[in-house]
């Protein structure tokens, strides 16, 4: 029996607007103030779109605490409801916000699932076992470093500071999620701010068991995610791998999107530099 051809829902996505009142990185092609008017830009299209909810994926600022005064309020503007996870660059902040970084964005928890019409949505902390993100004397930090410095050991591209790992207890969280949605029915869309697939110099540093994890659930079809600002695709195990651009980069350029969800597919209708796909499933 074909699939429905109904639109069950959509939602809106954005990656790495990492606002900052600071000059730009020509280098990096990064323009951290003008993230507040690209923000602005998408939250008025969304505005004109139904949506569920919208997403951020990450790195909402660039390290200095007080940027969450500039941004939030412009959050505030739009009428959906608006959903957070965490990158790297808002940890890059004094040592004395760390434990305050989750709460200033409003998370239930620093990793947390949800569900929607039939599907469920299990948005991860990539940052919990990091070199930055964990409070000083965490033990997480000092796990972080033996992690890094084993993955180094080896050679592997994605040793670097930048990136980090789930927990043990995280990692165990993520499979019962994958679990539970199985024996209720529901579709899965995974949501990091690390990406861990196709292979990158960006991705988590325990990307494999991930992958492998994701890839033994039918059910999982989708991970989302942002950190890599040029984006990125791929698909293994029947799960669609999709990094979404940085909305910092290009001095002018946006990038965002709306993902539509049918019973047989999503469609990403990219805007700006993003990219519009179907992904069947």
């Amino acid at each position: 029996m074909p699939f429905s051809d109904t639109l069950l829902f959509r939602f809106g996505i954005i990656a790495d607007p990492q606002y900052a009142a600071i000059a730009p990185n020509a280098a990096m092609d990064r323009y951290y103030t003008n993230s507040l008017a690209k923000l602005a830009e998408a939250i008025e299209v969304f505005n004109g779109e139904e949506l569920s909810f919208v997403m951020t994926l990450g790195d909402v600022i660039d390290g200095i605490w007080e940027s969450f005064d500039d941004i939030l309020p412009v959050y505030e503007k739009l009428r959906h409801e608006n959903l957070f996870l965490l990158g790297n660059h808002d940890f890059a902040v004094p040592a004395q916000h760390l434990a305050s970084v989750s709460a200033r964005v409003g998370l239930p928890s620093p990793y947390y699932a949800f569900s929607c019409r039939g599907w469920r949505f299990v948005v991860l902390n990539g940052n919990e076992v990091s070199t930055s993100a964990p409070p000083e004397g965490h033990p997480y930090r000092e796990l972080a470093a033996e992690r890094l410095a084993a993955l180094a050991a080896t050679g592997a591209i994605n040793a670097h500071r930048w990136n980090a790992s789930l927990s043990d207890e995280q990692f165990a969280w993520l499979a019962a999620q994958l679990d539970a949605a199985g024996a209720a029915r529901e579709r899965v869309i995974v949501m990091n701010h690390y990406p861990v697939y196709p292979p990158n110099e960006h991705d988590m540093w325990d990307r494999e068991r991930i992958i492998d994890l994701i890839s033994g659930h039918d059910n999982a079809v989708a991970y989302f995610c942002g950190h890599n600002h040029v984006g990125n695709y791929g698909k293994t195990g029947g799960c669609h791998f999709v990094n979404f651009k940085g909305m910092v980069d290009t001095e002018t350029e946006n990038t965002f999107a709306i993902v539509e969800v049918f019973e047989g597919r999503l469609e990403i209708r990219g805007f700006g530099r993003e990219e519009s796909r179907t992904l069947a499933l």
